[in-house]
């Protein structure tokens, strides 16, 4: 009976033990529970992982007038996965709302210095910046509810258009040392998206994975272009996100599809699933990145943000703009 058992446990020259202990190792690296720990430990970048800087200072927008996309979303969480990843990262708030501000836990109460002071006022942006804590390479120019009459306080502005625009030029003029800049914008197409657009050098267009959102973009693109021929001729659209995709649905596919067609290489490769961790992160003032690092919404934008970086080494901007300029003409 002994040498029985000494034979099984000796088959194939591999001990029990051994054999055990392999099976054992494998089965807790492939639990649900390790793979979005390897995740987390992935998004919150333990191993100091440094992405590329871009030659210049990007200026991206994030825009679309069709509220529920994921504009905000999507512009704090970017951030942070570059910021986290070594690059000097700002978030401008433009939306009255302030939904940016409050998901990256920065204060924008009433009396705050903010974007209002910025546009309507004699503010400078470093004034109104505001460190964020999950990194130190992240800050935040905080919006207010004072920007919900800022439409009708422009109107009778010198150079509307163009107080973002001057802001942003005088900031960068001083040597604050940024990578990127997003621009968060209100749903609408409003003074604030105006000056948003005549200040940035791209857009980042955040679509949602369901029919209606393809609604209205046509308008979006064309105030763009508008913008592009009359107030900032360097703009370009550089980038497109899809958000909210829903694997289980065939529509999910189709739009996607349809928007792949459309934008060609300007849509990026990775795809943001519908998750609810990331419609929680901001009721605790967070960005999904740090409320739950393992989650699908972060991984998705861990690798929308990594994609976004290589394209600012790469030079992906001005391909983009040489592609929309022979499409113009």
């Amino acid at each position: 009976m002994s040498q029985s058992h000494r034979k099984v446990g000796t088959a194939g020259g591999v001990s029990r033990e051994t054999s055990s202990a392999e099976v054992s190792r494998e089965t807790v690296l492939d639990t649900p529970i390790a793979r979005e720990a390897l995740q987390a430990v992935n998004v919150m970048n333990i191993h100091r992982e440094r992405w590329p800087k871009p030659p210049d200072t990007r200026v991206i927008t994030v825009a679309n007038q069709k509220g529920g996309v994921g504009k905000t979303t999507s512009a704090v969480n970017i951030a942070a996965a570059m910021a986290m990843h070594g690059l000097h990262v700002l978030v401008i708030d433009l939306d009255p709302q302030g939904n940016a501000s409050t998901a990256l836990g920065v204060d924008h109460s009433v009396g705050t210095p903010s974007m209002y002071d910025v546009l309507l006022g004699d503010g400078k942006i470093v004034d109104v910046v505001a460190s964020v804590e999950i990194s130190e390479t992240l800050f935040c120019a905080p919006a207010t509810i004072d920007l919900a009459g800022a439409d009708l306080e422009l109107a009778s502005q010198v150079s509307r258009e163009y107080r973002l625009q001057r802001a942003l030029i005088g900031l960068l003029d001083a040597g604050q040392d940024l990578d990127y800049v997003f621009i968060d914008c209100p749903p609408s197409l409003g003074l604030l998206t105006l000056n948003a657009l005549v200040g940035a050098r791209e857009v980042l267009i955040p679509i949602q994975c369901e029919y209606y959102a393809l609604e209205g973009l046509a308008q979006l693109l064309s105030s763009i272009e508008m913008v592009k021929s009359y107030l900032n001729t360097g703009l370009t659209v550089s980038t497109v996100l899809l958000t909210m995709y829903d694997s289980r649905t065939r529509l999910a596919d189709q739009v996607a599809a349809d928007v792949r067609a459309h934008f060609g290489d300007l849509v990026i490769d990775s795809v943001i699933p519908r998750n609810v961790r990331v419609s929680e992160a901001p009721g605790f003032g967070q960005t999904v990145m740090t409320y739950d690092a393992g989650s699908r919404g972060a991984v998705g934008y861990l690798e929308a943000a990594r994609e976004l970086a290589d394209r600012g080494r790469d030079g992906h901007a001005q391909a983009a703009q040489k592609s929309n300029d022979e499409e113009t003409s």
